[in-house]
């Protein structure tokens, strides 16, 4: 498969984390899939009729979200709107569970998108993370992409806030290009 033994190692890990291998030790043992499709009419197949609408949203993100990140970072950030930012930030890092996780993150995204001052930007962003949320709820939460997404994060946010546009938008692209490789592996 041309990959090294050690990041076979870590995918094992991580879809043993999310349930959808078990690993047995010892003679006849190894590691076998436990996974089992959603029933018709789950969330993935809920989405799967959605499959073109969905990946261009991935297309669309791409170049909305960057773009908010770019403007946000240009422009002269209020104590408010760097609090919001912030605020918004701690959040996501002190979510305690996927759930959490994924409604403060949501916020994050919008956060950044409401401090571009841009009414057509903040609805655009709202657009795509709602087809973002739908994705999302299809696939099983691993910690290693939730500490990868906050650490991604984290250099978004600081980018903006020492108004550096190219690093922010960088940085969201960079994000988005990551988050979209994971969910084009789920829509096939």
């Amino acid at each position: 498969m041309g990959v090294s033994r050690a990041t076979l190692r870590e995918a094992i890990a991580g879809l043993r984390a999310a349930g959808m291998v078990r690993t047995t030790r010892g003679r006849g043992g190894g590691t076998v899939v436990s996974y089992r499709p959603p029933v018709p009419g789950g969330s993935a197949s809920a989405i799967g009729h959605r499959r073109d609408e969905l990946l261009d949203s991935l297309v669309f993100r791409r170049v909305v979200e960057p773009g908010a990140c770019h403007l946000a970072a240009s422009r002269e950030l209020s104590a408010q709107e760097r609090m919001l930012l912030t605020t918004a930030l701690a959040e996501v890092d002190a979510a305690e569970d996927p759930a959490t996780h994924r409604q403060a993150d949501s916020r994050l995204h919008l956060a950044i998108a409401s401090v571009t001052g841009s009414p057509m930007t903040i609805e655009a962003v709202t657009d795509v993370q709602a087809c973002l949320h739908d994705m999302l709820q299809a696939i099983p939460v691993l910690e290693v992409n939730i500490e990868h997404s906050s650490a991604q994060h984290r250099a978004i946010v600081t980018a903006i806030l020492k108004s550096e546009p190219t690093k922010a938008r960088r940085a969201m692209e960079q994000h988005c290009d990551d988050t979209a490789a994971l969910l084009r592996g789920l829509l096939g």
